[in-house]
Parts: structure tokens; sequence; C-alpha cells
């Protein structure tokens, strides 16, 4: 909802494409740190599949939580995108018509995902977790700015984006190749987790 929202609020204020992505940034960052805070003693604030993901691989969740998350990770995001497209008189689904394809997005979709997941589970091995909010914050909000691709870093989102088409809209048929690039860097950031916890611990 806050990514789409503050996409099309962006359109409308500024015709200049610098000062709409800093809004879109800025609002994601905001929301993301909001979240986490509250929803992390309520849910573990598992709001990306590919955390969910992982932590059924570690076994930190049953098969059964896992797929309860991700349900609902997918179905939020629907909802999310249906009320912001509402709330600026649109309708409630449009596929999005921005086509997002090429080996550029790619790699970038593939180190912005890298480096999320890289964070939440470094900070959880070196005791951190408190700090988790305001990493993935300043994360994504960075992540806007230096991948060409902004940043999508969440299956759930990515899809959710694909039905509305402003701003922050990703044309269905550019879904597929960004899902694909995200699980690729959720199995990099592990990797790369799990080498600086070997590290830490041998220390």
């Amino acid at each position: 909802m806050t990514v789409v929202g503050s996409g099309e609020m962006a359109q409308s204020l500024s015709s200049d494409l610098g000062v709409q992505l800093l809004i879109n940034a800025l609002s994601t960052s905001a929301i993301l740190y909001l979240l986490i805070t509250v929803l992390a003693d309520v849910s573990g604030a598992h709001l990306n599949p590919l955390i969910s993901l992982i932590a059924t691989y570690k076994k930190d969740l049953k098969i059964s939580e896992s797929l309860s998350y991700i349900s609902a990770q997918f179905s939020g995001g629907l909802i999310g995108v249906a009320l912001a497209n509402l709330m600026f008189d649109l309708p409630v689904f449009t596929a999005s018509s921005h086509i997002r394809s090429g080996g550029s997005l790619f790699l970038s979709e593939v180190i912005a995902t890298t480096g999320l997941i890289f964070i939440i589970l470094t900070a959880f091995d070196l005791k951190r977790e408190k700090k988790i909010p305001n990493l993935v914050a300043c994360w994504i909000g960075a992540a806007y700015f230096f991948t060409s691709s902004t940043s999508f870093a969440n299956p759930a989102v990515t899809f959710a984006r694909g039905w509305s088409d402003t701003f922050a809209g990703i044309a269905p048929r550019s879904i597929a190749l960004f899902i694909v690039a995200q699980l690729i860097g959720a199995i990099l950031g592990l990797i790369l987790s799990r080498a600086i916890s070997v590290k830490s611990k041998g220390k």
C-alpha cells in the first residue's frame, strides 16, 4: 500500500523522476522501520516470503507455518495495492504496463536481495536483531538509488505491484524475471551470512 500509494502521490506532486523516487524511497523505508518494529514481537515481522522460506529451511518454522505466512504475504500485498489504487481513485486492479526487463535489472534484483537477506540473517547471528528495523530501512532506502531495479527484493511485493498501472508498477510479464533473481539473491545472502557467522564464532 505504501509503495504504490507513495508512488502515485509522488507523480501528482512532481514531474521530476528524482523527486518521485525520493518520495517513494523515504516512504518505503519509513513504513518498513515502523512495521518491523511493531510486528517483530507479534509474528516475527515476516513481511517477505524469502525470509519465511529460509526460516523453514533452517527449521525455525514448520512448513505449515511458512505456508500460512506466505499466503498472508501475497494476499496482504494484493489488498494493499487495491487500497492504494482506491485511495487515488483508480480501478481496484489494473495490470501494470511498466515493463522491467534486461540483464541489468536482473543483476540489480540479485544484489538488492542478497544484501537484504545477508543483513537480516547476520544481524540474528550476531545477536543484533533489535537493530533489524534500522538495518532493513537503511538498506532498502539506499538500494532504491544504487540499483537500477529500485530494489523490489520481495516476491510478494513484486507480484502485488503487477496490479497497479502506476509509478511503482511492474508489468506481469516482468514479474517472473524479478522473482527468479530474488530467489538467487536469497540463496547468496544465506551463503554469505553463514560465512560471516562461522568467522565470527571462530574468532
